[in-house]
């Protein structure tokens, strides 16, 4: 019986009110409450579980996806924007019948493109045979002469293929669109698959749902064996457009899952015609480059794209066989839909066969006759603008062209494409097929469209059992591109058994060879990584200072004298919390200003040196290397930037709000909103101590943290000394409390705080980790087993610095510490060296580690044309 006319009944449950929309082919129903066959059993199941915990669960789901911070990037008419990834409850199911005879299809039509895309960077029989017109090829802006000749490693120009599906109203499956140049998706489609498992596991296991990690193992494999013959354990790099990019976090989350690099077009460099990844150590070759930002973005010197992105001279490279690129450059020539018409004749030449696939009627107006039946179709009114497409897609664009939708009759637009019948397509409308989207309470039906992924395996492909389900309200958005959707889904493909468990992981039989982690980090990631330490730091510092001013002024402390407050004050405005005129005498007269501006100021992200400003940096920085944090540190990065943005929407709103009736967002507020962040930033420093290995990675945030800590402790001591006419005990107690150390004085002493003690516990004692001498012993270590030539008989400049500013600190005498921190001091004198010598030891650090300059070399002939 076949599976897609054969019903079932369902049965009560949730499904009860669900509604199939009867012009288009629902996923899931024949009729109201009659399920296809392969779907019954599920839904019977699903149901049993109940409204309630089903919506909590999804309702979790949706807090984990938005605590990892998982959104994607599009481009609209406003711009680029972020939008946060919204996972459907309820699978797409497809049995494992439908499914075998679906990767017959893929796997033809990926080989049939990469044969084509052989030919026409090769000896292109497809223009001499007629079975392409050759006007089409060059035509096409994405066809450039210097990708001509590439000869890839087996003869595979398109190892990573994926393909656009949807189901028409008869049942079939059609391809609505390919995609061989860096598809997006996959990565989602993981995510997808290990948030759904977790709000449907019984499901997950009952149903036999074939497991995605052969896909990505197999993918593995295939680059690993893209560079066979240049030793055991090639270096293979992901590169990714960047943080500007529309699929960033996938690009991190499929580098951190594969075990690969992420690279950015900076961290590589081509010397003498090979490809070398700029790290710590220096420039170290690079054999594999996995690439996800399209072939125009990849060379600038060769394709003329804008400066900043890609590689210099990575296609002379590739043209030598001294790197391997997967897709090939030049592989997006194949994307563009006015290909499509020509596929079935090239099928029936090459293979001897029809599509098992097919695509959806397509006429390119290039070719004379399919111009006439688009301009007939015109006139009669089957087609209007929304059936003319771009006939070449380039740079992920292949919507609607802007002078389509401009024409302002229709005999205009028939106008437009006798006039330049090149550039457009025609295309049948798509009415995508519709499955129930959970909406909390009936579901509703949402129209589907499949990005299904392929990797190349040996002479053939592999194809990933699911893949990226998007959805809609309207099938239009879709039509263009699936990833346009509003939501999305996982796709489960069963399987007639049970499913074997596969990982990524070696097998214990594998021969390993033991390795320390090393100076492979690049130096962009250090680089980060340093800043990250800084501004992670610098914002707990603020977030120390700010608690206590606010418990200060609200009265839940001691309010204490004046000069306690002008000591925070006077730090705060230093750090750029408050205004520098704050800090200034008369300060009683300013205590109700500070109360009303200060909330208002620390979560103004416009405001540099504001606690939000700051964190702000700590979380850009944390999102540049989010392959190398660990998911919970990640999570609590994240949580706190939410933390930030939600405290300042609601002051915000509320100050919109009636004036009179609203409680305004004040200090009680931002009490409460910084006891939080205390937790969550000790709890990151927790994390950063007990779970990254000591690598270069790890010395570089440290060493962010520890030069920010230091320079603190010494704006701190210099508050003091600044202070007019202080009541030293209640200084020096705030002091203490700042810097987190109130307990251990108490604890020592037993005694009224003094100068001297508070000094030397602030600044001389080692094992205060708040100290300073513990944080210039910190660095003075970091410092010294960073990469360096150690056969030099003389230290480097930083590590010079870094032990003088350690053993000024150890040669401090009681008598300097009762002297206090004025600048007239001998440890006013020392401490302003502290503050001079740090800023100079950071620039050393970047300038040696993090900067990778070469002398410019021209890789192409400039008088060479791009076509």
């Amino acid at each position: 019986m076949n599976q897609m006319q054969a019903t079932r009944p369902t049965g009560r449950g949730i499904f009860e009110g669900y509604l199939p929309n009867g012009a288009c082919f629902d996923e899931v129903f024949v009729s109201p409450g009659v399920a296809r066959p392969h779907w019954g059993e599920f839904l019977a199941n699903i149901s049993s579980v109940g409204q309630a915990e089903l919506s909590r669960r999804w309702l979790h789901s949706q807090e984990e996806i938005h605590n990892e911070g998982i959104a994607y990037n599009i481009s609209d008419e406003s711009g680029a924007v972020s939008r946060p990834w919204e996972l459907d409850l309820l699978p797409l199911l497809i049995s494992a019948e439908e499914w075998s005879s679906l990767q017959v299809g893929l796997k033809q039509r990926a080989g049939l493109l990469n044969r084509i895309l052989a030919d026409l960077y090769g000896p292109q029989e497809l223009l001499s045979g007629g079975m392409i017109p050759s006007e089409w090829l060059f035509s096409h802006p994405g066809f450039r002469r210097v990708f001509h000749g590439q000869q890839p490693r087996d003869g595979v120009f398109l190892h990573y293929y994926a393909a656009d599906l949807a189901r028409a109203p008869d049942g079939r499956w059609w391809v609505v669109g390919n995609r061989t140049d860096a598809p997006l998706g996959v990565g989602y489609a993981l995510e997808n698959r290990i948030a759904t498992s977790r709000m449907l596991p019984d499901q997950f296991s009952r149903f036999h749902i074939e497991r995605l990690a052969p896909f990505f193992k197999t993918l593995q494999e295939t680059l690993q064996a893209l560079a066979s013959g240049r030793r055991d354990n090639p270096r293979i790099v992901l590169l990714s457009h960047g943080p500007s990019g529309p699929n960033y976090f996938e690009d991190a989350y499929l580098a951190r899952y594969l075990g690969f690099t992420l690279v950015e077009g900076g961290d590589l460099a081509v010397r003498d015609s090979h490809v070398y990844l700029k790290t710590l150590a220096g420039l170290l070759p690079v054999d594999v480059i996995f690439r996800r930002m399209g072939d125009e973005f990849c060379d600038p010197l060769e394709t003329r794209s804008v400066a900043g992105f890609g590689v210099p001279g990575l296609l002379q490279a590739a043209r030598l066989g001294h790197v391997v690129v997967a897709n090939t450059l030049g592989s997006s020539l194949v994307e563009s839909p006015s290909l499509v018409p020509f596929l079935p004749g090239i099928a029936r030449q090459w293979l001897g066969e029809e599509l098992a696939l097919p695509s959806v009627a397509t006429w390119w107006c290039g070719q004379e006759k399919a111009r006439e039946q688009v301009l007939a179709r015109i006139e009669q009114g089957t087609f209007d603008r929304n059936s003319i497409r771009a006939a070449y897609r380039v740079g992920r664009l292949d919507a609607i062209p802007p002078e389509v939708e401009e024409a302002k009759s229709l005999p205009e637009l028939a106008r437009l494409l006798t006039r330049r019948p090149h550039d457009f397509i025609a295309r049948e409308a798509v009415k995508c097929s519709t499955s129930p989207v959970w909406c909390d309470t009936i579901p509703t039906p949402w129209h589907v469209a499949l990005r299904v992924y392929l990797v190349a395996e040996g002479d053939s492909y592999h194809v990933m059992p699911g893949g990226l389900v998007r959805l809609a309200k309207e099938a239009a958005p879709l039509d263009q591109s699936i990833l346009r959707g509003r939501l999305t889904k996982d796709a489960w493909v069963q399987s007639n058994g049970p499913v074997q468990e596969v990982s990524l992981l070696a097998t214990t039989h594998q021969p390993v060879v033991l390795r320390r982690s090393g100076a492979e980090l690049p130096s962009r990631v250090a680089d980060n990584l340093f800043w990250f330490g800084r501004n992670i730091e610098r914002s707990q510092g603020s977030t120390r200072l700010l608690r206590l001013l606010v418990s200060r002024l609200t009265g839940e402390g001691d309010l204490g004298s004046s000069e306690a407050l002008f000591c925070l004050i006077h730090c705060l405005a230093a750090q750029g919390q408050l205004e520098p005129g704050f800090a200034v005498e008369k300060l009683k007269d300013r205590l109700p200003t500070i109360a009303n501006v200060l909330p208002a100021t620390v979560l103004d992200e416009q405001q540099l040196g504001s606690l939000r400003a700051t964190f702000a940096a700590a979380h850009r920085n944390a999102s540049l290397v989010r392959d190398r944090l660990s998911l919970d540190s990640w999570r609590i990065v994240h949580h706190i930037e939410r933390s930030l943005g939600r405290a300042a929407e609601l002051r915000q709103s509320l100050e919109s709000a009636a004036k009179t009736t609203v409680q305004p967002f004040g200090l009680v507020e931002l009490d409460e909103l910084l006891d939080e962040l205390i937790v969550s930033l000790s709890a990151l420093d927790g994390l950063i101590g007990e779970s990254m290995t000591r690598t270069p990675a790890w010395r570089f945030l440290e060493l962010g943290r520890r030069l920010e800590r230091s320079l603190q402790v010494v704006s701190l001591v210099q508050s003091i000394a600044a202070t007019p006419q202080p009541e030293e005990g209640r200084a020096l107690q705030t002091m203490l409390e700042v810097a987190d150390s109130l307990m251990t004085y108490r604890a020592r002493y037993l005694a009224a705080v003094n100068r001297a003690a508070t000094l030397d516990l602030l600044l001389t004692d080692e094992t205060n980790p708040r100290s300073l001498a513990f944080q210039l012993a910190s660095i003075s270590d970091h410092v010294a087993n960073l990469p360096t030539d150690k056969t030099k008989p003389l230290g480097t400049a930083e590590e010079r610095i870094a032990s003088s500013l350690l053993h000024g600190i150890r040669m401090i005498e009681i008598d300097d510490l009762s002297e206090g921190g004025g600048e007239r001091t001998k440890l006013g004198r020392y401490l302003q060296r502290v503050v001079d010598q740090l800023p100079r030891l950071s620039d050393l650090i970047s300038h040696r580690y993090l900067i990778h300059a070469g002398v410019p070399r021209q890789m192409s002939d400039g008088n060479r044309s791009d076509r």
